[in-house]
């Protein structure tokens, strides 16, 4: 089947719902260049998976997605083609979780952030452990939040509160994020699992089509927002990742010490 080639995924099922694990090569599941190919392509494969209806999208061990891998930054900063190549799937990545049809449940198990925040937050319903955190720390790497984040931020809470969250990464706590409306529910660890297996049987007791169209219809205004803006997220992304800052930027935080900022 065309879920059995992936190397960052994992996958399995309980009836027809069916859960795809991130599973990193990091212990945090940061996103290095074959995750981010497969990220490319996951949500079409389980669009076409014939034997599911409902997907719930988790982490692998203690982390849900922490965004980037720091390696994969460094081989970008110091060739900057690698960036490059990967603006069509960065696109792909926003517009096919848009585009399947089948609900997906974000189970937010620890930590996500920039990327990994950004597909858990263009998930239908975010689940979280209320002691895991979210947020788009894009900058404090010297990148602009151009995977999707300043698009799907402000609509879930605002623009002020969104251009607060994304000029300074901060991460924020599951419960506080579930306050304002940045995601469903923060539960329990021990209760995370069963609210989930809830949210699917409420929405596999509800005719398939009828769900499903729901979602599409609703998505609708999101996607031509995506399709407005992100050639021009990734675009700036792209310049941002040029900058003597973010050499910087990434080299104090692997060095876990200060950034000497320039502001070049």
């Amino acid at each position: 089947m065309a879920l059995d080639g992936y190397s960052r995924f994992t996958f399995s099922r309980e009836g027809r719902v069916l859960t795809a694990t991130i599973t990193g090569n990091n212990p945090v599941n940061g996103v290095d260049a074959l995750m981010h190919d497969e990220l490319a392509r996951v949500f079409t494969d389980l669009q076409h998976d014939r034997e599911s209806d409902i997907i719930v999208l988790t982490g692998a061990g203690r982390a849900f997605c922490a965004g980037g891998d720091f390696d994969w930054f460094a081989e970008q900063i110091a060739e900057p083609a690698k960036f490059r190549d990967i603006g069509w799937d960065a696109k792909r990545i926003v517009t096919s979780l848009l585009d399947i049809e089948k609900p997906v449940i974000c189970r937010l198990n620890g930590a996500a952030a920039g990327l990994g925040a950004t597909i858990a937050l263009l998930c239908d319903i975010i689940i979280a452990d209320e002691n895991a955190v979210i947020g788009d720390p894009h900058v404090k790497v010297g990148l602009v939040a151009g995977d999707g984040g300043a698009v799907i931020w402000p609509q879930l809470i605002g623009y002020a509160r969104a251009k607060e969250f994304l000029m300074t990464g901060d991460m924020i706590k599951a419960p506080r994020a579930a306050e304002m409306g940045l995601i469903n529910y923060a539960v329990p660890t021990a209760e995370l699992d069963a609210k989930v297996a809830a949210m699917a049987a409420k929405l596999q007791a509800s005719p398939r089509w009828a769900v499903r169209w729901t979602k599409t219809v609703t998505n609708t205004p999101l996607k031509a927002l995506m399709a407005q803006m992100m050639d021009t997220s990734v675009a700036y992304e792209m310049m941002s990742n040029m900058a003597a800052d973010r050499a910087e930027a990434v080299a104090a935080s692997r060095e876990r010490r200060p950034a000497k900022l320039t502001g070049e």
